[in-house]
């Protein structure tokens, strides 16, 4: 199990700007390790109870919720990430179990006892959660990212764009999702990632952004054809 907790901050770009800040963190940053040849994929499936407490704790911006996935990079991926992430006031805490494809297949129809299979507490708590709360999958979001990345104190930048995203297919794996746009194509969402403070060379180039921090959720894009109210 992989935990990390740290702040975030989310601004929405135009692809202009985003290219721009992009080209500026390449000359001082590291990008990770599935940027070094340009963007690269993500994909999540999200999991909810059948009355979406999840989604609507999250809509109603409440200081503690959470959301568990599934995460791949490609469609071909042999395992995935299972991931729960809370939300306490402003920091946001992370957890990670790494499952095969065959388990992550197994999750998505409904069958949680695999997870009792992991010498993990984790793993333990997640099958606790998922089982009798009823969770689901409830939708699956894709995206494009590049990643860029200050080993001091665990910064962490990326630039989201293409967020597409389907609820009538759960098939993680598939090579051709239905997928739909939920977010601008002609926007980016730059996110911002840091353990208790940021870097001052880092934060003087991020306040040069002409953009609002938001509050935006690519679970709750992800369910905006359900939920058009949004």
């Amino acid at each position: 199990m992989i935990s990390v907790c740290r702040r975030e901050e989310k601004y929405p770009l135009d692809v202009t700007h985003a290219h721009y800040y992009r080209n500026v963190f390449a000359s001082i940053l590291m990008t990770d390790s599935f940027s070094k040849n340009g963007s690269y994929m993500v994909r999540s499936l999200y999991f909810d109870t059948p009355d979406d407490k999840d989604f609507f704790q999250k809509i109603n911006e409440q200081n503690i919720r959470r959301k568990i996935r599934l995460r791949i990079y490609h469609p071909n991926d042999q395992s995935a990430k299972l991931e729960m992430k809370q939300k306490e006031n402003i920091f946001q805490k992370k957890r990670s179990l790494k499952v095969s494809k065959e388990d992550a297949l197994t999750l998505i129809d409904g069958q949680y006892s695999v997870l009792l299979n992991y010498e993990d507490d984790f793993a333990t708590e997640l099958y606790t959660i998922m089982q009798s709360e009823l969770y689901q999958p409830k939708s699956i979001v894709e995206y494009q990212r590049y990643a860029f990345m200050a080993k001091e104190n665990n910064i962490r930048l990326t630039f989201d764009s293409d967020i597409c995203a389907t609820e009538s297919s759960f098939d993680l794996f598939s090579e051709n999702l239905p997928l739909t746009p939920v977010f601008p194509l002609d926007k980016v969402i730059f996110e911002v990632k840091y353990d208790k403070f940021m870097l001052k060379y880092i934060s003087d180039i991020i306040s040069r952004v002409d953009a609002r921090n938001i509050s935006s959720s690519k679970y709750c894009l992800s369910r905006s054809i359900g939920y058009p109210f949004q």
